[in-house]
């Protein structure tokens, strides 16, 4: 799909955050060896035993869905088809910033974010510059509202600096063999182009898996909303989770949405039901960019648990 995609490199935007996005475009994923993460633990080897027959109505042009404890694909559209997938790759940003630790660390807020967010038009957790929050508490921030601002702060923060956390974003999708993935930035905007953002429904399955193993992932993902009260260093906040599934559809535990022109809607979600989990994702739903509608999903869900063996 890449070879087929054009390719059109946006013009340089103004500030020091636009700098930033011209150094992501510029730069060659690296490897990191800090991150030991075994492709053994999440294989996609499963991927062939699909069935043909599936859920009925569902508009997505790539979907899959398959059992979350043992990994058996048990559905899929489009499964290796390479896609812009949006926000959904906040998910990385999350794990990458979870493995490295330190979630008590406190990151101030720089002033670079309100100029970003402005400039791509970008969805926001309404961050203070100057304000210091931990990395914890800016993980609600990155994921609740899928906050371009938080994603930045701690890229900046965890890189250090934002090229140097885009390539550790490509290193880590490496280690976990998501080998149709690649990262152009932290937030899953559509630059340096709507389609240099990518990756593919089989991909983005190890990834959920991989992240919803970690209890720090999990905390944040299955909460309706979060409020941080004003405090020493910080304004208060207050942020609502846009998964269209918690607190809606039963069982739903994550993880997470996105949206962009290119990519149509997005959705990473889990779901539990009768000690059963089961993990999917819809890339380029129908829909525009707000409210992300769970439809795609819906189906999904209720055929996966009434054909789990």
């Amino acid at each position: 799909m890449r070879g087929r995609l054009s390719v059109r490199v946006c013009g340089l935007l103004a500030g020091t955050a636009l700098a930033a996005s011209a150094a992501l475009a510029a730069a060659a994923p690296a490897a990191h060896a800090a991150a030991r993460i075994s492709p053994a633990t999440i294989s996609t080897a499963t991927i062939s035993t699909a069935s043909s027959a599936g859920p009925s109505g569902v508009g997505a042009r790539s979907a899959a869905v398959e059992n979350a404890a043992t990994g058996k694909l048990l559905w899929s559209r489009g499964l290796n088809t390479e896609r812009p997938m949006a926000s959904i790759t906040k998910v990385m940003t999350a794990f990458v910033v979870i493995r490295a630790g330190h979630l008590d660390r406190g990151i101030t807020i720089p002033s670079a974010v309100t100029g970003y967010v402005r400039a791509h038009h970008a969805s926001s957790a309404g961050l203070r510059p100057g304000d210091k929050l931990t990395a914890r508490q800016l993980l609600y921030g990155l994921l609740l509202p899928s906050g371009a601002d938080a994603a930045y702060a701690l890229a900046q923060a965890y890189g250090p600096g934002l090229v140097a956390f885009v390539a550790k974003m490509n290193a880590t999708a490496r280690l976990l063999g998501m080998r149709r993935t690649h990262f152009s930035n932290f937030d899953g905007l559509p630059y340096p182009t709507s389609y240099s953002n990518y990756s593919t429904a089989a991909n983005l399955l190890v990834l959920g898996r991989a992240a919803m193993r970690l209890a720090a992932f999990r905390a944040v993902v299955d909460q309706r909303g979060y409020r941080l009260a004003a405090g020493s260093g910080h304004h208060a906040y207050q942020w609502t989770n846009l998964n269209p599934l918690i607190g809606r559809y039963p069982g739903a535990i994550g993880i997470k949405p996105g949206y962009t022109r290119a990519a149509g809607q997005c959705l990473l979600f889990e779901a539990t039901r009768n000690g059963h989990s089961v993990i999917g994702v819809t890339l380029h739903s129908p829909g525009s960019i707000s409210p992300i509608n769970p439809a795609d999903a819906i189906r999904i869900l209720n055929w996966a648990f009434a054909n789990l063996s």
